[in-house]
């Protein structure tokens, strides 16, 4: 049984004649179901496990990055699996998954392709999309043999897993971190210089990791998945092979 979680931005009108279409091409490839509409405090792993007591064998997630961040980081030891129809602006991890915005991602939902996906994780919280430290007087040793600080001791961390992050230097050099590899990748920008009018910035730096951690002697603030948190002392690893979920076939790892 297929359990369809809508996001509750999709009742907006302009959503209307889209959803009508991806509905209808549900039903003509007979993997119509259940639909729930998520309300904003909802939590999403309670609702899952209930739908798999009333025999719920696969949970698709309607909506946005945002979306399919707020419910898998919530729900990923739920044992079901996922599909993933992308609607709407901010689709990124659509790409990565290799599947389609809109009425086309019902034919990869139809094909139920799966792979095994990484999660990140860290202080009993599982992250699927990126973890964000902006900067923050902290410490970062990774791997238990590698140290980074900076001058200032101001640094901006982002951690992706599989919401892949880009920046661009003032040089036009280019940063990539690559989701879904084996291991978590890190972007660590450190402030060199704090001025009046102007800060500087260290080269930054790409690399990727199997266990890090983060610690300040004054709490950071952390952004993972659209929930945002303080901490003094945070500990990231991945946890491999954690969500089983429906892909395309031009999927980017």
């Amino acid at each position: 049984m297929y359990i369809y979680l809508y996001d509750n931005f999709l009742r907006q009108k302009k959503y209307e004649s889209q959803m009508k279409a991806i509905e209808n091409r549900l039903t003509d490839f007979g993997i119509a179901g259940k639909i729930l509409r998520l309300q904003r405090f909802a939590n999403p792993e309670v609702i899952i496990e209930d739908e798999i007591k009333r025999g719920a064998t696969a949970v698709i997630i309607v909506g946005n990055d945002a979306t399919f961040g707020h419910i898998l980081s919530r729900a990923a030891r739920c044992d079901v699996i996922f599909g993933f129809l992308p609607i709407g602006q901010q689709n990124d991890i659509a790409n990565v998954l290799g599947i389609p915005v809109g009425e086309d991602a019902c034919d990869v939902l139809s094909k139920r392709r799966k792979v095994f996906l990484d999660v990140g994780w860290f202080n009993n919280r599982y992250f699927v999309s990126q973890l964000h430290i902006p900067f923050s007087p902290i410490t970062i040793e990774y791997d238990e043999k590698f140290r980074v600080s900076s001058q200032s001791g101001l640094m901006e961390l982002v951690v992706c897993n599989l919401q892949p992050f880009i920046w661009r230097g003032n040089k036009g050099d280019e940063f990539v971190v690559h989701p879904q590899d084996g291991k978590l990748e890190a972007f660590i920008r450190p402030m060199k210089k704090v001025g009046l009018f102007r800060k500087q910035y260290e080269d930054p730096s790409v690399f990727p990791f199997e266990e890090m951690v983060v610690k300040s002697t004054t709490p950071f603030v952390v952004e993972a998945d659209g929930k945002q948190s303080k901490e003094t002392k945070i500990t990231i690893r991945l946890a491999k092979s954690r969500i089983n979920m429906i892909v395309g076939k031009d999927r980017k790892f």
